[in-house]
Parts: structure tokens; sequence; C-alpha cells
């Protein structure tokens, strides 16, 4: 990309608005002008035209407000951005919008995370519980009785404030740790206090299901397969191909925001250099889940035999990239006679021992007189 950043700072950057639902990154141009100690002008390139320098992100946390025209259409973005906290605006013209969707055409998109919210506050809370009980060890709600003849509850009775206040601390800062303990004057006494019934809750259980359910919020739940001895190997297959196709719509925002948005913009800006093509480059990403290439050599296999698909270069190609195989090279060697004849029958390679294979001419036959003797020694003259 020759840009100022790392392509991988700027994906990580904006994939962001999976988080926040947007994210917004201003453009950055540059004369690219070769090796030189100016930022704005410094590339690996000394053609002269216009490239990106960087797209740094407008942090979420700045946005003031949004611009809009008397027609509804967004004009850009206010921010208020630290140390100085000055209202700064960066039309949309300049800038690069990715949100996770566009209902209403609001440009904040909504965060992935928003469905996971409620089992996440639930599983928080019922941590803080379990932490709670673990830290103070108790098996009830602690309570301490005053004496009869002293009214802690008396309003006016400043002394009697002052002791509630004190037992309230104290009870809350009932714990275990190096400080435990309680020491109470005489006519005092402490209790637990605990429920009437007897049922006890699996915690440990009930935040595995939320946090199963907030794996499934994101369709990654596939990774809890196998942590409690279920889940198959054909269930984690479809999981984790329903995972790649939501990665892949994400990765298609992305690119749909840069073919949109950015490319259109930058060959205009070098309009005179490209004024002969016929339409604008696109942005296109890779697979997100490599092929099986089990099922895929035996499609083929099936395809080319009943004459489906006929084997060519480019199907080469394709099984080189789906095997992760070394490209095809200008080999100059000749291939043997074996394989010279399976490539122009167009059938796949077949063992030499087949059944019904027919062997050559001359090719292991048996003397006549051996065979003339072997019949005498079976009586078969």
């Amino acid at each position: 990309m020759n840009m100022q950043n790392t392509w991988i700072d700027t994906i990580s950057e904006i994939l962001s608005f999976l988080t926040f639902g947007w994210s917004y990154h201003e453009i950055v141009y540059k004369r690219r002008m070769g090796r030189t100690k100016d930022g704005r002008t410094r590339s690996k390139y000394a053609d002269g035209l216009i490239g990106w320098r960087k797209l740094p992100i407008r942090a979420q946390e700045t946005l003031y407000q949004w611009e809009y025209d008397d027609e509804d259409n967004l004009k850009g973005m206010t921010q208020m951005p630290p140390p100085s906290y000055n209202l700064y605006t960066i039309p949309i013209e300049k800038a690069l919008l990715f949100r996770t969707k566009s209902r209403k055409d609001n440009p904040e998109g909504r965060s992935i995370l928003r469905n996971a919210y409620r089992s996440w506050y639930f599983k928080r809370r019922i941590q803080e519980v379990e932490g709670i009980g673990i830290e103070r060890d108790l098996a009830g709600l602690p309570v301490i009785y005053g004496p009869s003849d002293l009214d802690i509850w008396n309003p006016d009775d400043e002394q009697a404030q002052e002791i509630l206040n004190g037992l309230q601390t104290q009870v809350r800062n009932i714990r275990r740790d190096e400080m435990e303990g309680v020491v109470l004057p005489d006519g005092y006494k402490l209790e637990l206090l605990s429920t009437g019934g007897s049922r006890q809750f699996d915690k440990n259980a009930i935040i595995n299901r939320y946090d199963t359910r907030i794996a499934m919020t994101v369709l990654a739940d596939f990774i809890f397969l196998g942590h409690e001895q279920n889940g198959s190997w054909a269930l984690s297959s479809d999981k984790t191909e329903l995972f790649s196709m939501a990665c892949g719509a994400f990765l298609d925002i992305i690119c749909e925001t840069f073919n949109s948005q950015a490319i259109p913009a930058l060959i205009d800006i070098n309009g005179e250099h490209f004024k002969g093509i016929t339409d604008y480059p696109k942005m296109t990403h890779g697979d997100i889940e490599d092929a099986d290439i089990t099922k895929v050599s035996a499609f083929i296999k099936d395809m080319t035999g009943i004459g489906v698909l006929v084997p060519d270069d480019g199907l080469e190609d394709y099984i080189r990239q789906v095997g992760h195989l070394p490209e095809r090279t200008s080999d100059t060697r000749t291939p043997d006679e074996v394989r010279a004849t399976q490539q122009t029958q167009n059938q796949p390679p077949e063992s030499a021992t087949a059944a019904g294979k027919e062997p050559k001419d001359g090719d292991g036959e048996i003397p006549s007189d051996i065979t003339e003797a072997a019949k005498r020694r079976l009586g078969r003259y």
C-alpha cells in the first residue's frame, strides 16, 4: 500500500467498527516524490502521482455531532479531540465511513456486541456475587443485634447513630483476610441469617451458559465444542463455515467502502494519468477458510472421469492454489510416456496393475516352448 502505517495496522483500526458499530477515517494524501526526507512526499515511487499517505481513525469517543445538509445528506463528522478539545469537521469527501449496518442511513451502525449485553450483564453480576461469597466464606447474611436497652434507630440520639454507623461498617467489612475477626461488646450478638430452603444453584453452570450465549451472538460458539465432551466434527465444520461467512460479509463491507469512497476519489485526483481507463479498480478479499482438499480432489476426479471437466492449465493452477502447492514453472524436462498418455486421455491416473489393462506389444510375453512344456505337465495334451 506504500502508506505511512502498515496495512495490518490500518485494518486493525478499521475493524473497530465491529465494536462501536462504525469507524470514521480521514484520507490523508501525499505527492509521491521518491525517497525524500519530508513525510508528506516520501514514497518508494517517484512518479509524481497523488497517493494515500495514511488513513488515520477519528476516534469514536471524540464524536461531537454529524453534519447534514438541507436534503439530509451526510456532509461530515465534527469531533472534539484532546488535548485542546477544539471542534474540527472532517468532510465526508475526505473520509471513509465503515458501519455494520445502514438502517435508516444511520452513520453509527450497530455494534455486533450489542446483543451480548444482557448475557454479559447477568454473568458479571453472578461472578461478583460468587466472588463476595468466596471472600466472606459465609453460609448466610451477617446480622448484628444490639442490646435491648439501646435504641440504635433513634435519629435524635447522636451516640446511637454513631454506634449504628459503626455496626453497619463492621457488617459490610466482614471477609476472609489477614484482618478477619469480630469484636463485640457485651449485649451485642452476631448471627448468619440464611434462607429457609436448602436449594443450591450451580453458579459455574449458569456462568457457562451465559458464556455460550455471548459467543452465539457473534456465531463463535463453536469454540466450546469439545470443552464439555460433546459436539461432533460435522457440527464443528458447519458452525465454522457459518462463522467464516459472517467474517466474509464484514470484509465485503470494507472492500465496498474502499470501492465506493476511496478508490474513485484517488483515481479522479490523478485523472490525467488514468484518463484511458474505462472503470475504476476494485478491491477484493481472499477466502476466509481453506477448501477441503479431499472433497475438491474427489469432485475433480468424478468430473474428469465422466468428461465434464477437461484438465488444462487453468485447472492445474487452481489445484496448486487450493493445495498450497508451488506455482507452475517453465520446466524444460520431458514427461515420461505414462504421464504424457494420462494427460492426453483426460482420465484420472490408473494403476499399473489395474484389472482389465491390456499389455503393450511384446510386454511380458512368455516364450512358446515354455508354454507348451507347462501344458504337458498339466496333462492338457
